[in-house]
């Protein structure tokens, strides 16, 4: 009898495609290939025994995100369906943020959050980004290799983000593998959710007996009224979001930048801006893959598919991203930011330019310390973390010439 690997498993139309395995990471084109053959809506597992609906059609997701009548982003009744040590809880649990909520509550808790990020200085979070970078060139920079996901782009986002929440720079490491382990979806999903939860809750009462110059704090002190426990699960759902899908964007455009020699002259020698390399990554690999998770209120037929209540529908933008790159024009779209990666309706990224500029004055500021960046492996032998909900790598190592950014007369 012929058995298959996950990565090469030939997909059945009935059953349903496993977005939890090995493979899926290996190659997610065969995947989202699968899933676009059963029509505008396929038939996934987020986890094994954990169904959802899978969105892969632009127009369909379009409807989706503004159909605020026909769906929920309330999850309550579907976790009374699946198992307490089920993966996948830890990103889609209920709790009272603007992710989860619906109507009054959510314009409540959405409103708080876009005012407090409002309050950003551009040039002071620019000044974190660049103090951030010097930290861990000077670090890596006397070695002369480094992995850009591990000793930058995963550690960056956590001291630009602790610094942004008011916690040292200590306590990144401990941000860094709680988010990692929640986001993976995997057999430390629980102990990562854990660690995180416990992370936020202790930030929340430092806040609380004490306000500073920081975010949590500006929540606690607005004018909705948010309670402690509520700026409590803000904060959990922005540090978590800012972190992780930044420090994947980050990594996933410099894997490109440094995988075309091309490409990174243009960048360095300021011919051609980063935020190129950034859009082509929303466009064609966006870090966060599969989300946007809503529930039918009641079962109904959805552009050609019966939709039950209390199953989860999932919005891939890595299949959206995927086929608008098959279909484009020799390969490239217009940068008519028209990929779905901020997601779109009221529901939309409400701290898209604050992400933009963490990314793009990362990758400048990296490229300008070490101007020679020369990836180990190419492009192609590059590994990816497991997980259905993101495009991640697990590693990006590269050399340069060794240099510190305490040597006289090399700022960039």
């Amino acid at each position: 009898m012929t058995t298959h690997s996950p990565a090469r498993r030939a997909f059945s139309r009935s059953a349903p495609v496993r977005l939890w395995e090995d493979g899926f990471a290996l190659d997610p084109h065969r995947y989202y290939a699968a899933l676009r053959a059963q029509g505008p809506v396929g038939w996934a597992e987020l986890a094994p025994g954990v169904p959802a609906y899978v969105v892969t059609d632009r127009r369909a997701a379009l409807d989706l995100l503004h159909d605020t009548e026909s769906f929920s982003h309330d999850p309550r009744p579907w976790e009374a369906t699946v198992p307490d040590d089920s993966p996948v809880l830890g990103m889609m649990r209920w709790r009272p943020n603007t992710l989860f909520a619906d109507g009054a509550a959510h314009v409540r808790y959405r409103t708080s959050l876009a005012d407090t990020f409002d309050r950003l200085e551009p040039h002071d979070l620019r000044a974190r980004v660049h103090r951030a970078v010097r930290l861990l060139v000077g670090r890596v920079g006397p070695r002369g290799e480094a992995d850009l996901v591990a000793d930058f782009a995963r550690p960056l986002m956590a001291l630009v983000f602790n610094s942004l929440f008011g916690l040292p720079e200590d306590a990144s490491d401990r941000l860094n593998e709680a988010l990692g382990k929640m986001m993976e979806g995997g057999d430390q999903a629980a102990e990562g959710e854990a660690e995180y939860a416990g992370y936020v809750l202790e930030l929340i009462a430092a806040k609380t007996e004490r306000r500073g110059d920081d975010l949590p704090s500006l929540l606690l002190d607005h004018p909705a009224g948010l309670s402690p426990e509520e700026v409590t699960w803000q904060v959990f759902l922005t540090l978590g979001a800012g972190h992780e899908p930044t420090a994947n964007l980050v990594s996933n455009a410099l894997s490109r930048i440094l995988g075309n020699p091309d490409y990174y002259s243009t960048l360095t020698s300021g011919a051609r801006p980063v935020m190129d390399a950034v859009v082509e990554v929303l466009h064609h690999e966006t870090p966060l893959a599969n989300y946007g998770i809503h529930f039918a209120r009641r079962s109904m037929t959805f552009h050609g598919v019966w939709i039950r209540a209390a199953v989860p529908v999932v919005i891939s933008y890595g299949a959206l991203a995927h086929f608008a790159e098959r279909e484009a024009t020799g390969g490239r779209l217009p940068k008519d930011a028209s990929h779905l990666s901020w997601s779109a309706g009221p529901h939309a990224c409400p701290v898209k330019q604050p992400t933009l500029l963490i990314a793009t004055e990362a990758i400048e500021r990296l490229t300008q310390w070490l101007p020679d960046l020369e990836p180990v492996l190419p492009r192609e032998r590059l590994t990816w973390r497991p997980g259905p909900f993101h495009r991640s790598l697990t590693s990006l190592p590269v050399r340069f010439s060794p240099r510190s950014p305490d040597q006289p007369g090399e700022s960039p």
